[in-house]
């Protein structure tokens, strides 16, 4: 399938600005692949969808403060720079994107802090924007993390036109989150309380936790025609024994297996057996599933409504099928339900 078959106009004002009162009191777009049927729902109704035994697979990555503010030295211009990932504990290093980036170059020093408390040191380019930064701190590594913490801003997509707020830090944050390392948060897993989980486990669902670091690329702008030539970045992924045990004794009984998120889709997917059970596994995965592709581990899908043109729809498309979501996409905008990370969920089983 070509790019441009993923193109649809959504108006600005669908796309949500801030989280609903209640994480489960976001709207739920209910569509079912043998019959067509789409249905409105709230998230709250999921209960209805599932049985005991039936297992939800969940993203715990968790969302650091990855935003920071600084100023370059000298000119004291202000830069943006977007902690990416942590090459080196030991040595402080970090890639980041930095913003205006032609301003930055190797060898300039960043001050951060009204006092210059924290100060780094550019030491290689990466991208046209992308750079190698070292942070220079004595302290120990406990006092560089809270300082981080301190310097950071919840990472909120551009699409949402406030500066973060307190709030932020709680609900930009699935309620399971444990491993930090994402700059972006696993938007399907949003939409759970700790409550809708416990009603959920009291009704005989188990959990499964697998992890993957969302990074930026997954949001990155696909930029060929040919969904086949389109490189996704790493990120960092795992899946330990207890998860695998929980989803394969699951579909031995036949029961179903719900996928909480793209990313935790793209995460089974990059490791299964020939029988099309899961297995443990660790490492970087860039995999892009795109029409046509054939699933191995889940049946039934949460997600989000993303972007137009963006990896994520294009999944959404491969799991429900590219006329059917079509339809949905239509009657979401029809329907008014709230785009990205704060707005509303899908349910596709």
């Amino acid at each position: 399938m070509k790019l441009s078959q993923f193109e649809f106009d959504l108006p600005l004002n669908l796309i949500a600005q801030n989280p609903t009162k209640k994480r489960e009191d976001s709207r739920m777009m209910v569509i079912e692949r043998k019959t067509g049927n789409i249905t409105n729902r709230t998230f709250n109704d999921i209960q209805e969808y599932f049985n005991d035994k039936d297992v939800f697979v969940v993203n715990n990555t968790k969302v650091f403060p990855a935003r920071m503010y600084g100023r370059k030295e000298k000119t004291g211009a202000k830069i943006e720079v977007f902690l990416l990932r942590e090459l080196s504990r030991t040595n402080r290093l970090w890639d980041v994107i930095v913003d205006p980036a032609r301003k930055i170059r190797v060898g300039n020093k960043l001050y951060f802090g009204e006092n210059d408390e924290l100060v780094a040191e550019v030491i290689d380019n990466t991208t046209s924007r992308g750079r190698t930064i070292r942070f220079i701190w004595e302290d120990s590594e406990e006092s560089f993390r809270e300082m981080l913490d301190f310097m950071g801003e919840t990472p909120l997509p551009k699409y949402i036109k406030r500066t973060p707020e307190e709030e932020d830090k709680e609900r930009y944050q699935t309620v399971y989150a444990k491993h930090e390392g994402a700059v972006a948060a696993p938007t399907a897993g949003l939409h759970f309380s700790k409550e809708l989980i416990k009603k959920l486990e009291i009704k005989g669902i188990r959990f499964a936790e697998v992890t993957l670091h969302t990074g930026l690329g997954t949001f990155r702008p696909i930029e060929v025609e040919d969904l086949s030539k389109h490189k996704m970045d790493a990120e960092y992924y795992n899946i330990e024994e207890t998860a695998c045990g929980i989803v394969n004794k699951a579909k031995e009984k036949g029961h179903r297996i719900c996928s909480i998120g793209t990313t935790t889709m793209r995460t089974l997917e990059n490791s299964y057996t020939a029988q099309k059970f899961l297995k443990p596994s660790e490492g970087w995965t860039n995999n892009f599933i795109h029409p046509p592709y054939d699933f191995n581990i889940a049946d039934s899908l949460v997600t989000n409504f993303h972007l137009p043109k963006t990896s994520l729809q294009i999944m959404a498309c491969a799991f429900a099928g590219y006329d059917l979501m079509t339809e949905a996409y239509k009657k979401a905008i029809k329907d008014k339900y709230r785009f990205f990370s704060y707005g509303d969920a899908m349910l596709i089983i």
